[in-house]
């Protein structure tokens, strides 16, 4: 047990059911011109935009909407920035998944700058450092899964041939306030909530058994992932209008994001962060496609390994998915966690990769540009690529 560790600060954060509501005094707090973005048309849909809009013009603060509907590029951040540098933007308020929540955070930070965010992209900008001066950021999620509320680096895409998913990081773009309700999620479909929940599942369970976990991240972890693991499924099929159900979903996708920050994470993002960049897949589908076969795989190699701290962590969290709290046996809480996890990928119907074009031939770039991150075993390719062909 680590018991020596620094931890990042989080937002502010108003969590539950109705706490929607205190977000016109929220923006006011900050001042009286603010950027909303959100994503589809859910929001509108249910008319709670319109009715936050009403909400802030009573509050005489003047209002400017971008929609986000695909991952932000480049691109897109520096136009939103363009059209809103010079509007007397005081805050700015992202209402929706994770890829809202990232450009709000980036549109947040590049706004004091008024600069190329390419440039400050690690790993394919020009090596630029941001001050960390931003204009105060407001994050609401509408999705259970990415924890990108309470994390400080928004991931900006480009997809193609030479495409790139990378992050704008600085420990000052943490939200200065996270909103979470949980009644935001209810109108989420059913394949949305899957993928999103499993991508929160593989948040907490890479960041637990990370060589980077401390005693803070796992009992966050642990917590968030007992609270989760009975609550997925029904969220996903007869239980989607239960607030309690979602809210479970919502907390364990907040603290997969604390916990992220904190730990880091493993293989299965290391490769989404590849996969996302060549291919139009969404980040939950391709964690939930891929976490079943790289929990096996992550076990088997580290019992070739013989690496027993690492076992007993896995097994740790194959211990809460029984009822009479797991076997004494480690390999049997072993299997209970490779067989759950496999089930969920199954009964859920994770999408294969071949749906989105991924073949064959792409599993040797792909594995070789992969990163294993602080994933307690360093996989080799071959290995990778064997989690690939597994989802093909």
């Amino acid at each position: 047990m680590n018991l020596t560790f620094k931890f990042a600060r989080t937002p502010d954060i108003y969590f539950g059911a109705g706490s929607f509501d205190n977000i016109p005094r929220l923006v006011r707090g900050y001042g009286k011109g603010v950027v909303v973005l959100t994503g589809g048309s859910s929001l509108m849909t249910s008319g709670r935009l319109d009715a936050l809009m009403s909400a802030l013009d009573a509050l005489s603060i003047k209002c400017h909407h971008v929609t986000v509907n695909t991952e932000p590029s480049p691109e897109m951040i520096d136009e939103t920035v363009k059209t809103f540098r010079e509007a007397g933007v005081e805050v700015v308020l992202a209402i929706g998944g994770g890829s809202v929540l990232d450009a709000g955070k980036a549109v947040s930070a590049m706004l004091p700058t008024g600069e190329p965010v390419f440039d400050y992209l690690e790993g394919v900008g020009s090596g630029a450092v941001h001050s960390g001066v931003k204009v105060p950021f407001i994050a609401v999620p509408t999705t259970a899964g990415t924890g990108s509320e309470a994390t400080k680096n928004a991931v900006i895409s480009r997809v193609g041939v030479d495409g790139f998913k990378k992050s704008l990081r600085h420990d000052n773009f943490v939200p200065d306030v996270a909103v979470v309700d949980p009644e935001l999620t209810l109108s989420c479909p059913s394949g949305v909530t899957a993928a999103c929940g499993l991508d929160a599942f593989t948040q907490l369970l890479e960041s637990y058994v990370s060589i980077k976990a401390t005693v803070v991240t796992d009992g966050l972890a642990l917590c968030a992932i007992a609270l989760f693991m009975n609550n997925l499924v029904p969220a996903c099929t007869v239980a989607a209008d239960d607030v309690r159900v979602r809210s479970a979903l919502s907390y364990a996708s907040l603290v997969s994001g604390i916990t992220l920050a904190n730990a880091g994470l493993g293989v299965v993002h290391g490769l989404s962060s590849v996969i996302s960049a060549h291919f139009d897949i969404p980040h939950g589908v391709i964690c939930g496609t891929l976490i079943g076969a790289a929990t096996r795989v992550n076990i088997q190699r580290l019992r070739e390994n013989n690496d027993i701290s690492a076992l007993k962590k896995f097994s740790v969290v194959g211990s809460l998915m029984v009822d009479d709290g797991g076997s004494n046996s480690r390999e049997a809480n072993l299997e209970v966690l490779i067989s759950r996890v496999e089930k969920w990928v199954s009964s859920l119907h994770m999408p294969r990769l071949s749906r989105y074009g991924v073949q064959e031939q792409h599993l040797e770039m792909i594995a070789s540009k992969t990163s294993n991150k602080e994933s307690p075993v360093k996989l080799p390719k071959s290995d990778i690529i064997d989690i690939l062909r597994q989802r093909l």
